[in-house]
């Protein structure tokens, strides 16, 4: 396949045609460049010569300019019967509105389509931009996009009618490739059981869904633009009934549930901890049964209540391993990084490659891993412009692990609920960090203090699994999994966080600070630092 390139008439602007010519290359083409300011006729003499299967033309002036020059174009390759090869038009919107006015061209593009959307057109994958050009489960999508990451951002405004509007508006904006709708609390506690909604939790934290048929309706609102995938906030109760609710709505993508959470633990629930963990182990299991992947949303809740960085790299593998022992075959391992706020991006990675150490030791023939990462919801500033720049600089951060998916939290969340303006926006703002993340990035990994780091933290929470473990009387198989020894963890305080201080099934006694951009235990005398051994000693634990 051959592609002829040039900025035509009088236009000198060559950026864009030789960055499309370079993508062309990089999917197949063989390519020549003419230069900028290309006369009519000499570019009609070079596709004479040159035989391109694709002319791609660049025009960045007045539209009224262009309107001329692409009219003499379009003449010349009529008048000597070159219209049988494709042709693409690139330049600014006023003048893509032209270009496809002349009716020449067999794809316009002005700027605003994502590099993924371009490369599928050269392809030939999207040349209808239909449904048929975009897979529609979560494996096939990741090979599709690859090596760029699915992006994904949560959305649920109060009123459904707003939601289901929102969410057409999102998927034919193409920035996204994953929508996660965000229900309210009354549905996340009480969707089955609708007599025990309370009114003032009506719309808070998402949309008010309360059957099925308006699930189906979100469904149906993103059939269009770039056909996203779809999934959903686990429930807080009855969550195979969710599971099953959510698989027949909206296809689910895959099913995202806690360990220990969405119970007495976080109060989302009235869920026991130990019947909590043993319901979101049969969810999990639910989920493998129909061959969806699952995520486990559970390192993370750690970090927020300020945990020591070795309990949450300790619950990141016993999420996976949770999950693989459940008969899940493909696990979605979410890495939430600036979470706790104020922790740096050097010790970031060095807990999130611990964690990816850990969990991807679990991988064998019938369990495979794919990597998400995600900006910390709690590390937003309230200022818009300093939100913008801390959501581009954090996920050009988190790139350095490869995720598979970018989970973008929307810009203004640390203000007000998020819409379909500031998703749109928050997503091309990660789309231009990923973009320069894939020209290249150092790797932390040959840094001495990262290594010192990760090496501390995937030592300490083998510590912590052990004593798991030590926990367990004789005859249990295997404590990792066990509902009442995984609660008695949490009540020990083995696994512990400084804002479960008076939670009645749990510890909280545990203090932690943020030392050189990491969390750290400390002892509450001295406030110096300390070992998980010494942290457990100190609880009377060890």
């Amino acid at each position: 396949m051959k592609v002829l390139g040039a900025s035509i008439g009088n236009c000198v602007h060559t950026g864009g045609i030789v960055n499309f010519l370079h993508l062309a290359e990089e999917n197949g083409y063989t390519s020549r460049f003419l230069g900028p300011a290309v006369p009519v006729q000499r570019t009609i003499e070079s596709i004479k010569e040159f035989a391109p299967d694709l002319v791609a033309i660049s025009y960045r002036l007045t539209p009224e300019n262009a309107r001329a020059v692409l009219e003499e174009f379009k003449a010349a390759v009529e008048s000597e019967g070159l219209r049988s090869r494709r042709f693409v038009f690139g330049g600014t919107p006023p003048c893509a509105a032209v270009a496809k006015e002349v009716g020449l061209f067999d794809a316009v593009f002005d700027g605003s389509q994502p590099a993924q959307e371009i490369v599928a057109w050269l392809r030939g994958e999207a040349a209808t931009l239909g449904e048929e050009a975009y897979a529609h489960t979560l494996l096939e999508r990741i090979e599709q996009k690859d090596p760029w990451p699915l992006v994904r951002h949560h959305f649920g405004m109060p009123s459904l009618a707003d939601t289901l509007k929102g969410a057409r508006e999102i998927a034919e904006a193409r920035v996204l490739d994953v929508l996660s709708i965000a229900p309210d609390q009354n549905a996340q506690e009480f969707f089955f059981h609708p007599e025990q909604m309370r009114p003032e939790l009506d719309g808070a934290g998402g949309v008010m869904v309360r059957s099925q048929e308006d699930f189906r309706g979100i469904y149906e609102a993103t059939r269009t633009g770039n056909y996203p995938l779809l999934r959903c906030y686990s429930g807080t109760n009855e969550l195979v009934k969710w599971a099953a609710t959510l698989h027949d709505t909206i296809k689910i993508a895959w099913g995202a549930i806690p360990l220990f959470w969405y119970s007495q633990l976080d109060g989302r629930s009235k869920r026991p901890l130990e019947v909590s963990i043993a319901e979101n182990r049969e969810a999990m299991g639910w989920y493998a049964s129909k061959g969806i992947p699952v995520e486990v949303n559970e390192s993370h809740h750690w970090s927020l209540r300020d945990a020591p960085d070795a309990i949450a790299v300790t619950a990141a593998f016993l999420a996976a391993y949770n999950a693989k022992k459940a008969g899940v075959r493909n696990y979605v391992a979410q890495y939430m990084f600036n979470n706790p706020r104020g922790t740096s991006p050097a010790m970031d990675l060095a807990k999130m490659f611990a964690k990816i150490d850990l969990i991807e030791g679990l991988q064998d023939a019938n369990f495979r891993t794919f990597r998400e990462a995600r900006t910390g919801l709690n590390s937003l500033p309230m200022d818009m412009d300093q939100a913008k720049g801390h959501l581009g600089s954090s996920i050009h951060t988190m790139m350095a692990i490869r995720p598979h998916i970018v989970h973008v939290v929307g810009y203004s969340e640390a203000n007000y609920h998020v819409g379909p303006k500031e998703i749109i926006e928050s997503c091309k703002i990660a789309q231009g960090a990923v973009r320069n993340a894939l020209l290249g990035l150092p790797d932390p990994r040959r840094d001495e203090i990262f290594k010192a780091r990760k090496a501390e933290l995937v030592e300490e929470a083998q510590y912590l699994l052990r004593r798991i473990g030590e926990i367990a009387a004789s005859g249990i198989e295997d404590p990792w999994t066990d509902p009442p020894i995984l609660a008695r963890a949490v009540k020990l305080g083995i696994l512990d966080a400084p804002h479960l201080l008076g939670n009645p099934v749990a510890c909280g006694r545990t203090m932690t600070r943020m030392i050189d951009g990491a969390s750290r235990a400390v002892d509450p005398i001295t406030g110096k630092p300390m070992t998980e051994r010494a942290r457990l000693r100190w609880l009377g634990v060890a």
